[in-house]
């Protein structure tokens, strides 16, 4: 049996090798040059007139008061040849040993001894050991440790080599049959550790273990929890074959086992099958989920083919990848569809239903082409997916009525002026209405800003060398369908397409010194391949709108000037001698007026005959009406009617300076008043009634140190309601009122503060999964979980922090509230539109517990939004987590038990109720 890892998303079991093929190579060349101190070459007749070569044998013994070092060398004559070419030198590095107390040479038993902290260096290898025996009559290598004054057993052997480190209590190496004995090693293999009473070590290949554990715990001696392999064979770098293997958890062991198992090892991510999860489903049966395949199809792009399947006859599929390319791209895909069937064939609640999703992500590193750009965030599918899957519970995108979609391709041609081109395909999904608008693309191209009369210093200078120009297109295929007929060649029929070419001439200069003067007119031209002719049917008593299939065109312009100025007000609170907590306040008004002239473009106006009327004086007669036919272009209409307004607006900003609570501060504090307070209004000279435009104000503030954001709105109507709550053509302060009426107004407020310390702050790992779905970007609505993508990442911990585990006298947390009430009175219904309080919060209540909620509170429907309870307890190795929606439409819960570590990660137990169906 086979697990996989499918990459970062899903996982494989595997064990490494114990360490590598070369783990003999360190022992035979380390000790050849002591073999041959003892050993001749053999004889060879030399030919007549050779010159023999002259060998000169070298002892070089280093000594101090601490330790003792040799090294041999063997120097030859390079003036002198040699008939026969020597071989090649057996070592290629350097070996040296050492050892602190003594380096003895027995020539009786033809032993070597080193002795406490012994140590031998070859190339890359090295052993260290408390004791090393070498027998030159047997062949053999002994490390182990040694008994310190205390009599407990230290400095144990430790081979290393590259990045593969072996720890075992002892060795035993055969240097002329090259096996070995290790005994109660550990040895890391990637993510976990392979502790192995005994290891055999047959050949180059093969390696045997006994009564060996593989764990991910950090604590190596009393492991929280292992897998017992009490007979294995491995292949390194192939495979592990294993007898019976089975789940010890604190050394007791657990029913969780196999009576063999195959691992397959390899050092790259391989393809391999998934195991399903299993369970049941109370109106579905029995369930096998999130099953499948795994490819590995390359290094920088795989693939996992999962599914689901339910006993009353649902399934599921699904297809995830992710790709990525160093300094070029990454970014991954999803494909998700489902079969449900509710209830049994017969029965009246018996239904069945399909439903889909689609996302995609890409995203291109800046560096890999400065002048061209590749983005897409893609979430469209079925306008209920989220409310009907069986695969996952995401209240945040239950709740979200919108999808969106955009893939994008934009491209800079570099030179004077610059040319930008940019191809845009996006989508946008309303699941309560079904409706979908599309464009299929949209192409813009833009022309940079030109200055014709500019003088080439580069400074720019009054009114006529601040003419600039441009140039704009936008061309658009739009769609507008519906859920049903969604990938349908239906949903093309009444698909729309033209262009938009704009042409805005501007310019901007001073006025008397503090004045900004600014001036512009804008050319539109719009192509569009589809009109309309508007007739009325007397026998049919109805409206005839017919299509006109064909190019047609409309052009139209426009004039604008703005004046405005920035006024700066500063008030000093300070006086000689006196250290007053408000030092000053500053005030920043920026007025601007605008006036804007639009024509009348009557002459894309046609008229035709409709209905029959009955005038005052008894005539019967048909109604004259008018019409273009252009209204159903793309890009607005041309204006019938002339306009001359004027736009009026002021904006303020307020700051204060007081005194900072740091006495070490040279400076006051700058404190934010209003980060702006804005109003702006209208008047319409070319109307006959109704001239002013209602004042919109709008403004913002920050208090706590940013913590406390809250931002305001209101519209003001200066006219007043007749009897029937119509507005009318009289002032309301002319009408009995107020000057204004307030017609509706909203405060939104948001306050996010946690702990001093901060470490309850922590962003949940499941806020992505909220992105991804077009959730919001915070837990308050809750967080998701996708049951077909558990992921866990073991989280950075702080060497430094010992807390207990039991209590944290600290005990952080976080808090996150959102505030929102809209006030309604447009015709005198004097009402909250709406009025509640969102809030979410973590606690920590020791290091390893945290609970969370997320939840609100409807204050017009006096009633709780819907509630999200979370549990987690960080059980070392394991993780634990329980999530509960106790109430509403949505309620369900989740509990989790695993392995953190994503090389386990199928070690789980899962046990959820799902919400019931929303049909």
């Amino acid at each position: 049996m086979a697990f996989q890892k499918p990459s970062h998303t899903f996982t494989k079991i595997h064990l490494k090798a114990l360490r590598t093929n070369n783990f003999k190579i360190l022992f035979a060349l380390s000790f050849t040059v002591f073999i041959n101190t003892l050993s001749f070459a053999q004889d060879i007749k030399p030919k007549q007139d050779s010159i023999k070569p002259v060998v000169e044998e070298k002892l070089v013994i280093k000594a101090d008061s601490t330790a003792i070092t040799e090294t041999i060398a063997i120097e030859q004559d390079s003036t002198v040849t040699d008939s026969i070419k020597p071989k090649k030198e057996l070592l290629e590095h350097t070996v040296t040993y050492h050892a602190d107390d003594y380096t003895r040479f027995d020539q009786k038993k033809q032993k070597l001894y080193l002795y406490n902290n012994a140590r031998i260096d070859y190339g890359d290898m090295n052993i260290t050991a408390g004791d090393i025996t070498i027998d030159y009559n047997k062949n053999t290598v002994y490390a182990k440790g040694v008994k310190d004054s205390v009599g407990e057993y230290t400095q144990k052997p430790v081979f290393t080599q590259g990045s593969n480190v072996v720890e075992p209590d002892s060795i035993i190496f055969n240097t002329e049959t090259q096996k070995a004995l290790i005994y109660n090693s550990k040895t890391e293999q990637g993510e976990g550790t392979v502790i192995a009473s005994v290891t055999k070590k047959e050949n180059d290949s093969v390696y045997f273990l006994k009564n060996a554990k593989y764990t991910t715990a950090e604590n190596l001696d009393d492991p929280e929890y292992y897998i017992k392999l009490r007979k294995a064979k491995v292949v390194p770098g192939k495979k592990i074959v294993t007898g019976l293997a089975n789940l010890f958890i604190y050394d007791v062991p657990t029913p969780l086992g196999l009576p063999f198992g195959f691992f397959p090892q390899s050092e790259k991510h391989t393809s391999g099958v998934i195991i399903p999860t299993f369970g049941e489903q109370n109106n579905r049966g029995y369930f096998l989920q999130n099953g499948g395949y795994y490819f590995a199809i390359s290094d920088y792009v795989d693939l996992a083919v999962l599914g689901d399947y339910y006993t009353n006859g649902s399934y599921g599929i699904r297809m995830e990848s992710a790709y990525k390319k160093r300094y070029r791209f990454n970014g991954n895909f999803s494909f998700r569809f489902e079969s449900l069937i509710n209830s049994e064939r017969g029965f009246p609640d018996y239904s069945k239903s399909t439903i889909y999703n689609l996302r995609w992500s890409h995203s291109q590193d800046a560096k890999a082409s400065p002048n061209s750009r590749f983005s897409a965030s893609v979430n469209l599918g079925s306008s209920n997916y989220y409310q009907q899957s069986n695969n996952q519970v995401n209240v945040s995108n239950r709740l979200n009525n919108t999808l969106s979609s955009s893939v994008s391709y934009s491209k800079n041609f570099q030179g004077e002026p610059q040319v930008n081109v940019s191809l845009t395909a996006t989508h946008q999904q309303n699941t309560q209405t079904q409706s979908i608008n599309m464009t299929l693309p949209t192409l813009q191209g833009s022309v940079g800003r030109m200055y014709p009369f500019a003088s080439s210093e580069g400074t720019k200078k009054g009114l006529i060398q601040n003419i600039n120009l441009q140039y704009n297109l936008r061309g658009e295929n739009r769609i507008s369908t519906t859920d049903s007929l969604f990938f349908k060649k239906e949903m093309f029929d009444e698909a729309k397409a033209g262009f938009q070419h704009t042409i805005p001439l501007s310019t901007n200069f001073k006025v008397f010194k503090y004045f900004s003067m600014s001036a512009s007119t804008n050319f539109n031209e719009v192509w569009t391949f589809k009109t309309i002719n508007r007739s009325y049917d007397l026998e049919e008593d109805d409206e005839v709108i017919e299509t006109v299939n064909g190019f047609d065109s409309f052009r139209t312009y426009n004039f604008s000037t703005s004046l405005g100025t920035t006024i700066y007000g500063t008030k000093n609170f300070e006086k000689e001698g006196e250290d007053r907590k408000i030092k000053a306040i500053r005030h920043v008004i920026r007025p601007s007026i605008s006036y804007n002239i639009n024509p009348a473009f009557d002459q894309y106006y046609d008229t035709y005959l409709g209905d029959e009327v009955i005038d005052a004086d008894g005539t019967t007669r048909r109604e004259l009406l008018e019409y273009t036919r252009f209204e159903q272009s793309l890009f607005n209409t041309p204006g019938k009617n002339f306009s001359s307004s004027m736009g009026i607006s002021v904006s303020n900003n307020l700051e204060a300076k007081v005194r900072d609570k740091d006495s070490t501060a040279t400076e006051p504090k700058k404190v934010v008043i209003f980060n702006n307070l804005n109003f702006n209004t209208s008047y319409n000279f070319a109307g006959d009634s109704l001239q002013w435009s209602p004042v919109r104000m709008n403004g913002g503030t920050q208090l706590f140190q940013n913590k406390l954001s809250i931002n305001f709105s209101a519209t003001l109507d200066p006219y007043a309601l007749d009897n029937n709550n119509n507005k009318i053509d009289k002032f309301n302060i002319n009408n009995g009122g107020s000057l204004f009426r307030l017609t509706n107004g909203n405060i939104n407020a948001s306050w996010s503060f946690s702990s001093k310390d901060g470490a309850g702050s922590r962003e949940d790992k499941n806020i992505e999964e909220n992105l991804r779905g077009g959730g919001r970007a915070d837990d308050l609505f809750g967080v998701a979980e996708d049951f077909s993508n558990q992921q866990y990442e073991d989280e950075e911990e702080d060497e430094d922090k010992t807390p207990s585990e039991f209590y944290n006298f600290k005990i952080p947390w976080s808090l996150r509230l959102a505030y929102a009430v809209n006030y309604s009175n447009s015709r005198r219904q004097n009402e909250i539109s709406s009025h509640s309080l969102m809030f979410s919060g973590d606690i920590e209540l020791s290091e390893k517990w945290s609970v969370g909620a997320s939840s609100g509170y409807d204050f017009k429907n006096l009633g709780f939004t819907t509630t999200q309870l979370r549990f987690e307890r960080d059980l070392l190795s394991w993780r634990m987590n329980f999530s509960w929606t106790p109430f509403g439409s949505y309620k369900s819960w989740n509990f989790f038990i695993g392995i953190k570590s994503s090389l386990l990660k199928d070690l789980k137990y899962e046990k959820r109720r799902q919400p019931d169906i929303q049909l």
